[in-house]
């Protein structure tokens, strides 16, 4: 006889045969493992500027120098042409610099904890700059930057969805649990909040945070926005799970056998449609973070000094920069590879909760 097989189990069978599903997962895995590394991957600070490395061009990397394999860049030379004001980098094939692993570099403390100096790679010479992506207008790391970026971005999505997933699965389980007057009064509630357009909300409340905000309290209000409205489509989603199977057997021999709302609630009620819902918070987080991106873009958003995909993307609105240094547009890169993955990987996990999938 064969065993049976949990349900859980059977979700993770479905999964796993569910290519871009598999490759959304190990995309976002390998997405937030640079998140949680971002001091030892970038191979420079984030403040770190070299004021005559301006707009200094992507560099790069020859694997081999003389028949060995000698990971490196090429210097560039930098002039200044007075009568346009616009500076050109000439490739100097005498100017090495030599690119190892684990190399020593720029002091940083790990989460804000730990002192280190070591990088996952980068100038075997510490006192080198490489700029793997580019420089922006004041000689800063672009690929650095956006590494940095990455905590920030992929982190206020999580926090935001978690915050909606709280709200939403409290108010929408109590709106399809209790029913009557109390799920009427919450479904127009929500209907309310619905239809209010999102982004001069989002413009609107974001604009009431002081300018002189520290960026740990700037931080915390963004994520807090962007939470007001996140929960309605959750809450109307548990509702209707909820309402669905409060009238089922095993609820009602819960209820004779005195278990209380609350635990009915968690114990029996929830861990039926947990994968749904995991499926649904997962395709919440894209949207978390182009929203974020969209505000700080747009300059209501988070500012300087803190370092998001959206702020970096500020560097990019005017014409200069977009004929004289496109690498700037490597933080949207980031954006569109990060929502893409969350996406797959939604798609994928919902398509393995569906039952009749």
């Amino acid at each position: 006889m064969q065993a049976a097989v949990s349900h859980r189990a059977l979700i993770w069978r479905r999964f796993r045969r569910h290519r871009l599903g598999m490759a959304g997962l190990a995309v976002t895995a390998a997405i937030y493992l640079v998140a949680l590394f971002v001091e030892v991957i970038a191979p420079h600070g984030t403040r770190d500027y070299t004021a005559r490395d301006a707009f200094h061009p992507p560099q790069a990397i020859h694997w081999f120098h003389e028949g060995r394999f000698a990971p490196h860049v090429l210097g560039h030379r930098g002039t200044v042409d007075y009568n346009t004001g616009l500076r050109t980098f000439t490739p100097q094939p005498d100017d090495i610099v030599r690119l190892g692993l684990w190399v020593k570099g720029d002091d940083y403390r790990l989460w804000g904890l730990i002192p280190g100096d070591r990088h996952l790679f980068g100038p075997v010479d510490p006192r080198d700059r490489v700029y793997f992506a580019g420089a922006d207008r004041l000689g800063r790391d672009v690929f650095s930057r956006t590494v940095y970026a990455t905590r920030v971005s992929m982190t206020i999505g999580l926090v935001g969805v978690a915050l909606s997933l709280v709200l939403g699965l409290v108010i929408g389980g109590v709106s399809g649990y209790f029913g009557g007057w109390i799920d009427v009064g919450i479904q127009r509630l929500i209907e309310f909040l619905q239809s209010l357009p999102a982004i001069p909300l989002w413009i609107g409340l974001a604009a009431a945070i002081p300018a002189t905000a520290p960026p740990l309290r700037t931080y915390f209000w963004i994520t807090v926005i962007l939470s007001i409205l996140g929960w309605t489509g959750l809450a109307r989603i548990v509702r209707g799970k909820f309402m669905a199977l409060k009238g089922e057997d095993f609820i009602a021999a819960a209820r004779l056998d005195g278990n209380g709302p609350v635990r009915i609630i968690l114990r029996h009620m929830a861990p039926n449609f947990l994968s749904h819902i995991i499926a649904v918070v997962t395709l919440a987080i894209p949207g978390m973070i182009i929203a974020e991106t969209s505000l700080s873009f747009l300059g209501i958003g988070l500012r300087q000094p803190v370092v998001s995909w959206g702020v970096l993307l500020q560097e990019a609105q005017n014409i200069r920069s977009i004929a004289t240094a496109p690498w700037l547009f490597l933080p949207g890169a980031g954006v569109v590879i990060a929502v893409l993955a969350l996406n797959f990987l939604g798609d994928g996990l919902r398509d393995a909760a569906d039952p009749h999938g």
